[in-house]
């Protein structure tokens, strides 16, 4: 439950602009609320100076470079770290400006679909960066899916865990990523098995363009998750993250070296599907050439006779003696049937 600020404090100075989600003041696990970030910060480091763990949370989603800008002012953020806030589409990373941290984490989200199609897209991404220092956190959302409201309240319902001050709040929102990596990467193998099961089905519900979108959603996939294992394995080593957080970071990297694992294997598992379908696809046009070619010598054989009675010729085997058709009918159904029976016992038929 948050409490209200009670000391006069001077004019907010918050930027008017939409792109902050929330922000507040959290003092011994309780949100206290105050007029402005500015504000906010100033009670939060008057805190700290009796001991206490009081920080500020700022929440921000797609912003603009002179919101960030601002930000960066009133905390003292790292100019470059603050242009990859801005710009996203940023390689998943931890770097270390001063005494601070900046984090840039690859979000995933499933998308619903009935039918996977050629054109069905799986995996939406987005990105989440995180400015960590002793007193702030900062928080840059880029896309619409993986908000933070849910990470944000289960904090504010659990004081224990907002009196880990920061590193908690980093905490919690990594595990929160990478727990929807674990729940991506298993819907994600049920599509595999889904579609691996149509490899060898029926000519009609084999699409080779449907497995070939499946692997670059997987690759898509792969390239949000395998690169933040190294920086992640890293973080408990970082200087501002405090001792007793360190093995909670450590958990959080077992989880993503799992999830970088099950992607792999189902990366691997899209390249044998693909290749299966292909060669399958191959042997069923294989076999359509050999039926073709089958029924196009069975058939050559009345055609070849057929012409050759029908030629203007006055001398031709049995043409002026009244068993001449019916014999001539005969030896087709024969030498076809020959063939025919040959075909099927050679499997071309």
């Amino acid at each position: 439950m948050a409490r209200q600020l009670t000391k006069p404090v001077r004019e907010a100075c918050v930027p008017p602009v939409d792109s902050i989600v929330e922000y507040g003041a959290y003092i011994g696990g309780e949100k206290v609320v105050a007029p402005g970030i500015v504000e906010s910060l100033e009670l939060v480091r008057e805190h700290n100076k009796t001991g206490s763990r009081a920080f500020v949370w700022v929440g921000l989603h797609e912003p603009e470079a002179p919101e960030v800008e601002w930000l960066a002012e009133v905390f003292g953020l790292h100019p470059l770290a603050v242009e990859d806030a801005v710009k996203a589409h940023q390689r998943p990373k931890v770097e270390r400006y001063g005494d601070s941290l900046f984090l840039v984490l690859k979000t995933i989200a499933y998308l619903d679909h009935d039918e996977l199609t050629a054109t069905s897209e799986i995996i939406a991404t987005g990105e989440i960066m995180v400015f960590l220092g002793a007193d702030f956190v900062v928080t840059v959302r880029h896309g619409e899916h993986c908000p933070l409201t849910e990470v944000r309240e289960k904090l504010e319902s659990r004081p224990d865990l907002l009196d880990r001050g920061p590193a908690g709040v980093v905490h919690a929102i990594s595990d929160h990523v990478v727990d929807r990596y674990l729940q991506v990467a298993d819907l994600m193998q049920l599509e595999l098995e889904e579609v691996e099961a149509t490899v060898f089905a029926d000519v009609s519900s084999r699409d080779i363009n449907r497995i070939y979108q499946l692997k670059r959603e997987m690759l898509e996939m792969k390239r949000a998750v395998t690169p933040l294992q190294s920086p992640m394995a890293a973080l408990p080593q970082r200087r501002v993250i405090p001792s007793e957080m360190r093995e909670y970071f450590r958990d959080v990297s077992d989880h993503l070296a799992r999830v970088c694992e099950q992607v792999e294997s189902s990366n691997e598992l899209a390249n044998s599907i693909l290749q299966a379908a292909l060669a399958r696809s191959n042997t069923l046009a294989n076999e359509d050439m050999r039926k073709i070619s089958s029924w196009v010598a069975i058939l050559t054989v009345p055609t070849m006779i057929a012409g050759i009675y029908g030629m203007n010729f006055d001398f031709l085997p049995g043409s002026d003696q009244i068993w001449g058709y019916p014999a001539i009918v005969a030896l087709m159904v024969t030498v076809c049937t020959f063939l025919y029976r040959g075909f099927r016992r050679n499997g071309w038929l």
